[in-house]
């Protein structure tokens, strides 16, 4: 059975990740965080941040057994094993697992930037649909076919990110040929998901307000132009809507500005290109991001990240 609930979106321009020490049946990448990072089998509470949390990526959760309630914005789902949910990343969730029996999950965030390229490449950029379209849904198997399938994609690809990681830890080089693995199984995965979704798309749009219509309107447009001058003008006209109505709606949707939400998306873009364009230099990256100098550019970065940016790039080189 599928299930799905649209609900109200909540953006964050820093996302919060929650991490702590992994039990040995976990795998973790960890030299890519801000791209793409699995977790398979985790057991118990003990490490484990379980307040409401945002970030900027996209996330698979698989439910295994235990007690559990998961919670998104307002809606609080009881889950049972076998259960998948697909989450915008954004939106404030978090899971609150009881304690007479053992919490077991798997998880996968991933960066839609880092595979944009790829998807666009195989013709296929529509994979992505149910976490833009499908706000936070509830996918229940019951452990049938399709979620094993879900069960043992999550595991392979854990089980290459930690190889991916045992191999740079002694070079200090990433094995292009292994993130490429990835990607496919990634995609694959992906595939699988969409297909399962693909009838629910189709009855999203008749069962959202106008207003999530909208506000979602607007935030596609700023996806797709926060490298640019942006303003709530131009939005706004773009979009054939009223300054006032386009800035109360998003507000009102997301509990965010529209400015908020576009230095969000900037912030973004410049942790990939520090990482993946070491040779880019920092006055290119923030052109490249719409910053409107690099002075703007550096102290808003410090600011959200805590380092500043030359810094934020070696750490993530070692």
């Amino acid at each position: 059975m599928f299930s799905w609930q649209t609900t109200m979106l909540t953006l964050t321009s820093k996302g919060v990740k929650a991490m702590g020490k992994l039990t040995n049946s976990s795998l973790r990448k960890r030299i890519m965080d801000e791209w793409i990072y699995g977790f398979y089998r985790i057991q118990g509470v003990d490490f484990y941040n379980f307040n409401f949390h945002s970030h900027q990526e996209y996330e698979i959760y698989f439910f295994h057994s235990g007690d559990c309630k998961y919670l998104i914005n307002n809606r609080i789902y009881e889950l049972q094993p076998g259960d998948i949910i697909l989450l915008d990343g954004m939106t404030l969730h978090k899971a609150n697992p009881g304690t007479d029996s053992t919490y077991t999950r798997s998880m996968l965030h991933f960066s839609p930037k880092w595979l944009q390229e790829s998807l666009i490449g195989l013709g296929v950029p529509n994979l992505l649909d149910p976490f833009k379209k499908l706000n936070n849904c509830l996918i229940r198997t019951g452990y049938d076919e399709f979620g094993q399938f879900v069960d043992g994609r999550i595991k392979e690809i854990a089980r290459s990110l930690s190889h991916i990681d045992e191999e740079f830890q002694p070079t200090g080089k990433k094995n292009e040929l292994l993130e490429a693995e990835v990607k496919l199984e990634l995609i694959q995965l992906l595939m699988g998901i969409y297909k399962m979704s693909q009838k629910d798309l189709s009855q999203v749009t008749s069962k959202r307000s106008e207003k999530e219509l909208h506000a979602e309107s607007i935030a596609s447009w700023i996806n797709d132009h926060y490298s640019e001058k942006v303003s709530l003008d131009r939005i706004a006209e773009e979009l054939s809507l009223s300054k006032y109505y386009a800035s109360h709606i998003f507000k009102e949707v997301t509990g965010f500005t529209v400015m908020e939400y576009v230095m969000a998306c900037r912030l973004n873009q410049v942790k990939y290109l520090l990482e993946m364009e070491p040779d880019q230099s920092l006055t290119d990256i923030s052109r490249a991001t719409g910053f409107e100098s690099v002075a703007h550019f550096s102290r808003f970065f410090k600011e959200k990240v805590g380092t500043t940016p030359s810094h934020y790039r070696k750490t993530k080189r070692r």
